[in-house]
């Protein structure tokens, strides 16, 4: 069997060569999903991508762990780096980018002034919800909740929920 025979007809592949990525066994693509090249994108096994999706890892890498969901009209780049644990569940329209424009010096350029990178992890266990944004620098501990339409600039800690822009701690899990 060949390595496309079990994925959804009219997925946009934007990538030259399979070397740049790879897929797990089990998985299921919907339509239309994007694979940039310039970088690595691996996805695990049994893993759902719905829709729309977007993986950009610009330079970098983006690794997705087994048995995941990410919703439709998700966009992760992976510049610096984005680590996806397993049993991860992304809502839809979330952002997750690695990077971030540097504009200290208002007599040049912001696109001329560069970027800076840092890896965002998020562990295993973890449900982001719809219109979550996630950006550099960022890890989000196992078993953490953030609510929808939250902003994570700072770390999460394992079994919390997070919710708000900035997303900030409000409860543990097992204070439910």
């Amino acid at each position: 069997m060949r390595l496309f025979d079990k994925i959804k007809s009219n997925i946009l592949l934007l990538f030259y060569s399979y070397n740049n990525v790879t897929f797990g066994k089990n998985i299921f693509l919907e339509s239309n999903v994007k694979f940039y090249k310039y970088g690595r994108t691996s996805i695990g096994n049994g893993c759902l991508i719905r829709s729309w999706s977007i993986f950009n890892p610009w330079g970098g890498e983006i690794v997705i762990g087994n048995n995941c969901s990410i919703n439709s009209f998700t966009h992760i780049s992976g510049n610096g780096g984005v680590y996806i644990g397993n049993n991860v569940l992304i809502a839809t329209q979330c952002v997750i980018i690695s990077a971030d424009h540097i504009f200290d010096n208002p007599n040049e350029l912001i696109r001329k002034q560069g970027e800076v990178r840092e890896k965002i992890i998020i562990e295993d266990d973890v449900w982001l919800g719809a219109q979550v944004k996630v950006l550099k620098g960022v890890t989000i501990g196992k078993g953490a909740v953030v609510g929808a339409g939250a902003v994570v600039n700072k770390d999460i800690p394992p079994y919390t929920i997070a919710v708000g822009v900035p997303a900030r701690v409000v409860k543990k899990r097992n204070q439910l």
